[in-house]
């Protein structure tokens, strides 16, 4: 089975910079497309980014000019390169990942796997 853990979250200055991390384990399973989403308290999940297994990226409009998404398939790594950080950032941020199970007799695809959260809080 696939796991993902998340790190890099933590407390920063509002127009500051963190990196996440978020690297996929485990036996038996190829990945696809992974993200990033963020929840705030009281606020419903919401997409972050998002790239392909060929590097095609897309991002949520309140951070296309500020966060940069990319990936090491060799490592099954994804990156969130956040810049600028505003006080409205602070959330949750969660890994998703698309997978595939490989079993010794057949494949399972469209296996979503979550991360445990990493929380981020921007300071004003």
């Amino acid at each position: 089975q696939v796991q993902l853990v998340e790190s890099g979250g933590g407390l920063v200055q509002a127009g500051g910079s963190l990196r996440l991390s978020c690297a996929a384990s485990g036996s038996g399973f190829s990945i696809n497309a992974m993200g990033w989403y963020r929840q705030a308290p009281g606020k419903q999940r919401e997409l972050v980014a998002r790239i392909t297994s060929d590097g095609s990226t897309n991002y949520a409009d309140s951070v296309k000019d500020r966060f940069t998404i990319s990936r090491d398939n060799a490592k099954d790594t994804v990156y969130l390169q956040m810049n600028s950080l505003r006080p409205e950032d602070t959330a949750v941020y969660y890994c998703n990942a698309d997978s595939t199970r490989w079993y010794w007799d057949r494949i399972e695809r469209g296996v979503e796997v979550w991360g445990q959260g990493t929380l981020v809080t921007v300071s004003s």
